[in-house]
């Protein structure tokens, strides 16, 4: 079997359509000094390929043509050994003659960030599996039984891959349950939804329709260097989200003065705290702590000095 085929059966790798080997390409070649055991292997690759109908350009197969031939190669594939060449020719016959199916639900994500290449990539991926599962004996059209495959492998691939922000499964799900209750709703109430709208739609509550229409900021971010349009006069995203908070430049003052009032008599703690907590006058302390205004004044400014000095010292 083609290795290139084996790989793209774990996770997302990057194949393109292009790069799956063509039935010419799997084809045993000759022999440059053709012998007996050649002779008997190329007979033996004819054989099991006998009867084969004609397969006509894969851009020139219709789908109705498309589906009767992938048919009679299904029902050819049931019959081979997996890993013999003639297998891996009937699979990559089948991969070439049904990668319509995947351009056809490529398109519906035509309008999503990533390169349409790429969606097509991992939509071959998810038509390669549907292959291997795929099962004449269930009478099932091929086709209706690979699109959710194809469509499911390209979901997935956006569930992973898109979201700048890692988020549980849960609210990635509810995001995309969000958006269609919310068109569907606007087109009904000819305007935006509510909360309390969008949670009678899915039945849940509006804390889980806030917890999902925060969650869907993080499907997308944008850098802080990024620069603004043309016609925008503005610096870039970081020189306008932040602000100079003239608060730090007090931090160190307060964290050096915390040992310093530590060491004062109770006495002036207390009155530092009146005067600058509970912000009251220097008669008000007076009266609470029954002293006159003027004694009052004479303490609060020898407490000031001192930690003023303190902190000179310290500087």
């Amino acid at each position: 079997m083609s290795p290139r085929l084996d790989e793209s059966r774990t996770e997302h790798p990057r194949v393109s359509a292009s790069s799956i080997p063509s039935p010419q390409q799997t084809k045993l070649a000759p022999p440059t000094e053709p012998g007996a055991g050649a002779a008997t292997e190329e007979s033996a690759f004819a054989g099991h390929l006998e009867n084969l109908p004609e397969i006509p350009p894969f851009d020139k197969v219709g789908p109705v043509d498309a589906r009767a031939l992938s048919k009679t190669l299904f029902e050819r594939l049931e019959s081979l050994e997996e890993g013999t060449h003639e297998y891996a020719y009937v699979r990559n016959t089948l991969v070439e003659l049904n990668l319509a199916l995947v351009k056809f639900a490529a398109s519906r994500f035509r309008s999503r960030s990533e390169p349409m290449e790429d969606i097509v990539q991992v939509g071959t991926i998810g038509l390669i599996k549907a292959i291997d599962r795929f099962e004449l004996s269930r009478g099932v059209e091929f086709p209706t039984f690979a699109m959710p495959t194809i469509v499911g492998e390209i979901k997935r691939f956006f569930r992973d891959t898109s979201w700048s922000v890692r988020v549980p499964r849960r609210l990635q799900e509810l995001r995309l349950d969000l958006a269609k209750a919310g068109d569907e709703l606007a087109q009904k109430f000819d305007r935006a939804p509510t909360v309390s709208e969008l949670a009678a739609r899915l039945s849940i509550t509006n804390e889980e329709v806030i917890e999902g229409m925060a969650a869907s900021n993080a499907y997308t971010a944008s850098s802080l260097d990024a620069q603004p349009e043309e016609d925008d006069t503005e610096g870039a995203l970081a020189d306008r989200i932040g602000y100079e908070d003239h608060g730090l430049e007090g931090i160190e003052y307060v964290e050096s003065l915390k040992p310093l009032i530590a060491e004062l008599p109770h006495r002036d703690r207390k009155i530092l705290s009146l005067r600058f907590v509970a912000n009251m006058t220097q008669s008000e302390i007076g009266e609470e702590l029954g002293i006159s205004q003027m004694h009052v004044s004479r303490l609060l400014s020898r407490t000031l000095t001192k930690l003023r000095k303190g902190l000179t010292l310290e500087e």
